[in-house]
């Protein structure tokens, strides 16, 4: 809870009801002055009597109490309390004003709090994007018996809310957990690959790989027996999240970079429910959020606190300050998913350059969101612009195959899809890779 007793900027306010007297007055004007000035006489003295009658802010306690956190979408409230310490009854207007992106709602109320109690009025709030959405001042104005003038003061209450994702993905996360169960229990690998760890011995079957024979025990038996493997726990996979320019350009109603955490989210679910260590880096020309050593329970927890601030930069990312982090906080081998555009150019002259040293060390996955947009477009005719249009999205879409084919000649795995199924493309990949003892 926080509180504070009314200060700041403060001030009068006069009321419609003074503008018609005095519009009323001004109509006099014809039967004399003496009248005018009598009526304009009688109005200051109301205006004065008012002021002198209308409840103290200064005597004023504002409270504040409520949610901390909420998820982009979702409403929830924060009440603001109002305790009368003064000897005269607050009868006046309440403006609870927030950032815009905050959806505040009511924004102005009536407020009637008789001296010496306390009234409560709750201000819901559905935040329209991500980050700390915070109060910004609270406007209250106290009028006196006449309704002519009023006591204004505007002063700060503050409180702020932190809108995380909304992890919409989630509904496939039943799904990839049953994958994944299936390929922890249930099914065994018949060849080892890096990361696999042997599970156990059995009678060899058609089909069997015959490099998994194991010849002591088959020795011992009399029988042929095989090695089966299953996936190594207590791997490492690495999410890098791209936060430069690219990362602001809006895929269907959503920006780049919330598709991309979206998809981290289920996929870091999904490895945590493996066993695997899950580390977080956002970046583009500097380190924006960094989450290191997790244990399992606080995954998630940790990765939305760290991505809830998080907005594109509109500057150019450096991928070899990127690459130089990775290979430094990541000494054994690790999956390495980047989340980041296909756009010709910073892949051409900032990825490919530097990708041989992270490829070296590690397995790297890039995951681009795609623009069914654009694909639409390519097809499009009917008229001229319509022609020069697709001709257009062709040419970007033709660029977006070249870039895919360059990275996947050095041995980068690529996720390019639509953003409706871009979240469970990229879990895909990170459960095919540990079926074939890659990961």
């Amino acid at each position: 809870m926080a509180g504070r007793r009314a200060a700041g900027w403060h001030g009068v306010a006069l009321t419609g009801r003074t503008a018609l007297v005095a519009l009323l007055g001004a109509g006099l004007a014809p039967f004399g002055p003496v009248l005018l000035w009598a009526l304009g006489g009688a109005l200051l003295a109301g205006v004065l009597l008012d002021l002198a009658l209308a409840a103290r802010i200064a005597d004023l306690r504002l409270e504040r109490a409520g949610a901390t956190t909420t998820r982009l979408g979702e409403t929830v409230t924060v009440t603001l309390s109002v305790t009368n310490a003064g000897r005269r009854r607050l009868r006046g207007l309440l403006r609870d004003a927030w950032v815009p992106s905050a959806g505040a709602t009511p924004r102005v109320r009536t407020v009637d709090v008789p001296a010496g109690e306390r009234r409560r009025y709750p201000t819901g709030l559905t935040p329209t994007r991500r980050g700390d959405r915070a109060a910004s001042a609270v406007t209250v104005r106290a009028y006196g018996p006449l309704g002519l003038a009023a006591r204004q003061r505007r002063h700060r209450v503050p409180w702020a809310v932190r809108v995380l994702p909304p992890f919409t993905s989630r509904k496939f996360l039943p799904e990839k957990l049953a994958r994944l169960r299936e390929l922890d229990g249930a099914v065994t690998l018949n060849r080892r690959g890096q990361g696999t760890e042997f599970d156990a011995l059995r009678e060899y079957v058609d089909g069997d790989d015959v490099r998994s024979i194991d010849w002591r025990a088959t020795a011992r038996r009399g029988d042929v027996v095989v090695r089966t493997w299953r996936p190594e726990r207590d791997r490492r996979l690495v999410c890098v999240l791209d936060t430069g320019r690219t990362s602001a350009a809006r895929v269907g109603d959503m920006p780049r970079l919330d598709a991309a955490l979206d998809a981290c989210l289920l996929l870091a679910a999904v490895a945590a429910r493996a066993g695997d260590r899950v580390d977080l880096l956002a970046a583009d020309d500097v380190v924006r959020a960094s989450v290191e050593g997790l244990a399992r329970a606080e995954v998630l927890p940790r990765l939305v606190q760290a991505m809830a601030p998080l907005e594109p930069a509109l500057i150019e990312s450096d991928a070899g300050m990127i690459v130089s982090e990775v290979l430094r906080r990541e000494r054994k081998r690790s999956l390495v998913v980047w989340f980041t555009a296909l756009d010709a150019a910073p892949v051409e002259f900032g990825l490919l350059p530097v990708l041989g040293g992270l490829t070296a060390r590690h397995t790297v996955l890039v995951a681009a969101v795609g623009d069914p947009t654009v694909t639409a477009l390519a097809s499009r005719r009917g008229d001229l612009d319509a022609v020069y249009t697709a001709a257009a999205a062709e040419r970007a879409l033709a660029d977006r195959r070249r870039v895919t084919a360059l990275l996947k000649r050095r041995g980068v795995i690529v996720v390019d899809e639509p953003a409706g199924a871009f979240a469970s493309r990229v879990t895909d990949a990170y459960l095919a890779l540990k079926a074939a003892g890659r990961l």
